[in-house]
């Protein structure tokens, strides 16, 4: 090829590759006809879980139970506990949404929050947060019978007597729960006290049967009493076990006492009950041995008698708070088997009382009957709650 020739196919490709370069150059400028960058945003599956803790804030009100909420995504775990360490157990939704503990929260408590979360996408992340509850301005207390570990009667109710007004009767006895070892049937009843008290009693539908045993829990710690009656701001619990099938029958008019054990007759006593035709006389219906209180002092003023008396009683045992007793009544002697002459109280003799004060336990049932007495045992006066039919008896429980 001639130079002449080889010249002119130079300068055509560098005019091509001229051609070529020139839209790359413009592509890379930073003119005004530049595109825009395209902007990358997470995917909907990857948003952040948000998540909602009630109640929140310082001393908030207390008695409500912790939920937590998770928008966007769900809650794997949630762990709420005070500042004792203590742990608020609850549960979640079947769809990992919502989370509410079982207790409410309890007065004059800090709490903390901890949650797990994951996004739909499947990132997990962890939250903290923290609430406190203001305390209480009154506390409600409790007494209960019988004590723990004791082996009672057949017809021994679980009693709570509430040192102070209880208006949420409803939301108080939702946190009560007896269990037995042969699912007895039972149901509370309120009652007032001797006290004037407010006082929640468990009956069986019928007499336990004799090994039953039994357990209270009283979850109230959180729980309001309403108005008046203050902050409950602890948990009670006892377990006791039902003895022997003991029944004492007392016939005031065959003026006798028949103990049986688990249906048997064992002794027959002759006795003295109350006098007849005024405040002397005895109550009649089921009395239930309440406690073997031994040697004490009587005296007629305590029980609003006017011809006073004021003596030493061996082998006391307690039927009801308004001061019938069983015990020994050695100044009764002739009347024993033979007439009512006592203050009330159901006399025998120092040897039977001796004996009998050594069978029987709280909780048996006093069965008592007879044509002259003061009307029938009051369910508040002692434990008479058998007085009621069962129908009357679970008409006094505030579920119903």
């Amino acid at each position: 090829m001639s130079r002449t020739r080889a010249l002119a196919h130079a300068r055509v490709r560098a005019a091509v590759a001229a051609a070529l370069l020139a839209p790359l150059a413009a592509c890379s400028s930073g003119g005004s006809s530049a595109a825009p960058a395209a902007k990358v945003t997470p995917s909907a599956a990857d948003r952040p879980v948000a998540v909602t803790v009630t109640p929140t804030g310082k001393q908030v009100p207390a008695g409500r139970p912790v939920k937590v909420t998770a928008v966007n995504g769900t809650l794997t775990s949630v762990t709420v506990t005070d500042a004792k360490g203590g742990a608020l157990a609850g549960k979640a939704a079947s769809d990992g949404l919502t989370w509410v503990s079982d207790r409410n929260a309890v007065p004059g408590a800090s709490y903390t929050v901890r949650t797990t979360t994951r996004t739909r996408g499947g990132t997990v992340k962890d939250t903290t947060s923290a609430f406190t509850t203001a305390p209480a301005d009154k506390v409600n207390k409790v007494d209960w019978r019988p004590g723990a570990g004791t082996t009672v009667g057949v017809a021994q109710p679980v009693s709570l007597v509430f040192d102070r007004p209880v208006k949420n009767r409803a939301a108080v006895e939702k946190q009560l729960r007896i269990t037995t070892s042969n699912n007895t049937e039972g149901s509370w009843g309120w009652v007032t006290d001797h006290t004037g008290k407010d006082r929640a009693d468990w009956r069986p539908r019928t007499y336990f049967e004799p090994g039953t045993k039994v357990t209270l829990k009283a979850e109230l710690n959180g729980t309001d009493s309403g108005t008046g009656g203050g902050w409950f701001v602890r948990d009670y619990t006892t377990a006791f076990t039902v003895g022997a099938r003991q029944i004492a029958r007392v016939d005031l008019d065959k003026h006798q006492l028949t103990f049986e054990r688990d249906g048997t007759t064992v002794r027959r006593i002759p006795v003295s009950g109350g006098t007849p035709g005024g405040d002397k006389r005895s109550w009649r219906g089921t009395a239930v041995l309440m406690a073997k209180e031994g040697t004490i002092n009587m005296n007629s003023e305590t029980v609003g008698l006017g011809d006073a008396y004021d003596k030493m009683v061996n082998f006391s045992m307690r039927l009801t708070w308004s001061g019938m007793y069983a015990h020994a009544a050695p100044w009764n002697a002739r009347y024993f088997g033979n007439a009512n002459q006592s203050s009330g109280c159901i006399g025998m003799s120092n040897a039977d009382a001796t004996w009998f004060y050594a069978q029987v336990r709280p909780g048996d049932p006093f069965e008592i009957t007879g044509q002259d007495t003061k009307g029938v045992v009051a369910p508040g006066n002692g434990f008479g709650a058998w007085n009621l039919s069962w129908e009357q008896w679970q008409q006094k429980s505030a579920l119903r």
